[in-house]
C-alpha cells in the first residue's frame, strides 16, 4: 500500500508560508541594507540629525564705479587710512589651475601667498610635491610665495589612522607657517582650501575697512565640475580673520557669522580625470569611493557632462523637503557672469570650467 502523502492542517499552513517568507525577504532585506546603507543613512537623516545652528547673514554691498568710503559705510564701517596687509594661507594637495586662477585673482591685494603641502595623501598615500614640481607656474607671484612643506605619515606604518586627525595636523603647522611668513597682529588672515575663493573685491573691502569682525565666515557660491554646475550658496568653511595672539589656523566653525555672497566653491574642478580620481582617493572622504569602477575613467566623464555625484550619494540635507529639492542631476547654467576676471580673460585656456567645457582629458 502506497504511503499517504503528508497533508498540513489549516492551521499549520499559515506558519510555514510565514517561515518561508521571512526566509525569503529578510536575507534580501539585510543585503539591500548593507548595499544602500550610505544612502539610507542620508535619506533618513532628517530623522536622526539636527541642522547645526543657522549663521547671521551679514549683508554684502558692491558694485562697480562705487567709492570705497561709501561702501565701508553702508557696511556700517569707516575707511582705514592705509591698508591691512592680507596673508592667504591654504593647504595644497594637485589643484594647479584653480590656485593658478585663485593667486591671479587676489594677487594685487595680497601680502603673502602662505602655501602648505605634504608628502603624503589625508588618506596616508605618498603624493610627490606638485606644488613645488610646478612653481615656474606662478613665477608672477614668487617674491609673494611662502611655500612650506608638511611631513605626513603612509597607511603603511598606521593603516588605521583617521584621515580627519592627519588633515586637522596639517592645518596645525600652518601656525608656524604663518609666523615665518611674517603675520602680526591686525593683518588680515585668509583659512580656506585651495578651491574655496574669495573675490576679490571682497577681500579689498575687508582690507580698508575699519570695524568688521574679528571673524567672518565667507559665504561662497558652490559649483561641482566646473561653473556650468552651480549647487547653492552651502559653503561656508572659508573664513577671513584679523589676526591675533590666539588666532589658529582651522577649517570648522569659528563664529555665528558669515558675510554673504563673497566668493566661489568650485569642487572637483581639474583639467584632468586621473587628477579628479587623485582626489576621490586622497581626501578625508576617500570611504566614499565603496567600490573600483567608482573611479572608472568613463564612468567620471559620463558623471561630470550629467551633473550627477561621482559617489553615488544623496544630498547631505536635514529636512526631507530639502533632499527631495536636491535630488537628482545639477542643473546645467548657461551663465559665465560674475566668475573669476582671470578665468573668463583665459576663457580658451580654461575651457573646462566654463558651459559646455565638461569633457575632460584622461592623463
Amino acid at each position: 500500500m502506497a504511503p499517504r502523502p503528508l497533508r498540513l492542517s489549516s492551521k499549520t499552513a499559515p506558519w510555514r508560508l510565514l517561515f518561508i517568507i521571512l526566509l525569503v525577504i529578510v536575507p534580501i532585506c539585510v543585503i539591500g541594507i548593507f548595499t544602500y546603507a550610505q544612502k539610507l543613512s542620508y535619506f533618513f537623516r532628517p530623522l536622526w540629525d539636527n541642522r547645526p545652528p543657522p549663521f547671521k547673514r551679514l549683508p554684502h554691498f558692491y558694485a562697480e564705479n562705487v567709492s570705497m568710503e561709501r561702501l565701508c559705510s553702508l557696511h556700517g564701517w569707516s575707511l582705514l587710512t592705509e591698508p591691512r596687509r592680507v596673508f592667504d594661507g591654504i593647504i595644497f594637495s594637485n589643484e594647479l589651475d584653480i590656485l593658478e586662477i585663485r593667486w591671479r585673482e587676489l594677487h594685487p591685494y595680497i601680502t603673502k601667498f602662505v602655501l602648505l603641502e605634504s608628502n603624503t595623501t589625508f588618506t596616508g598615500i605618498p603624493k610627490p610635491l606638485i606644488f613645488a614640481s610646478n612653481q615656474e607656474q606662478f613665477a608672477f607671484a614668487k617674491d609673494k610665495i611662502i611655500h612650506g612643506v608638511f611631513s605626513g605619515r603612509t597607511a603603511g606604518r598606521r593603516s588605521h589612522e583617521d584621515p580627519f586627525v592627519l588633515e586637522s595636523e596639517q592645518r596645525a603647522a600652518m601656525n608656524s607657517l604663518l609666523l615665518q611668513a611674517g603675520i602680526s597682529n591686525g593683518d588680515l588672515l585668509i583659512m580656506s582650501d585651495t578651491d574655496e575663493i574669495p573675490s576679490p573685491h571682497t577681500v579689498k573691502l575687508l582690507q580698508w575697512c575699519d570695524g568688521i569682525p574679528p571673524v567672518l565666515h565667507l559665504e561662497l557660491k558652490h559649483y561641482m565640475y566646473s561653473f556650468e554646475f552651480p549647487v547653492d550658496y552651502s559653503s561656508w568653511r572659508a573664513t577671513i580673520h584679523t589676526y591675533g595672539p590666539w588666532t589658529r589656523y582651522r577649517h570648522s566653525r569659528q563664529t555665528d557669522l558669515i558675510f554673504s555672497d563673497a566668493g566661489w566653491h568650485c569642487s572637483f574642478c581639474f583639467r584632468r580625470l586621473q587628477e579628479i580620481v587623485f582626489k576621490m582617493t586622497a581626501y578625508s572622504h576617500a570611504d566614499r569611493v565603496r567600490r573600483k569602477d567608482y573611479l572608472n575613467y568613463s564612468r567620471i566623464q559620463k558623471l561630470i557632462c550629467s551633473g550627477d555625484d561621482l559617489f553615488d550619494m544623496l544630498p547631505e540635507e536635514y529636512t526631507f523637503q530639502e533632499l527631495i529639492k536636491k535630488m537628482g542631476s545639477i542643473p546645467h547654467s548657461a551663465s559665465a557672469v560674475h566668475l573669476p576676471a582671470y578665468l573668463i580673460q583665459n576663457a580658451d585656456k580654461f575651457r573646462f570650467l566654463l558651459p559646455g567645457g565638461c569633457l575632460r582629458s584622461p592623463e
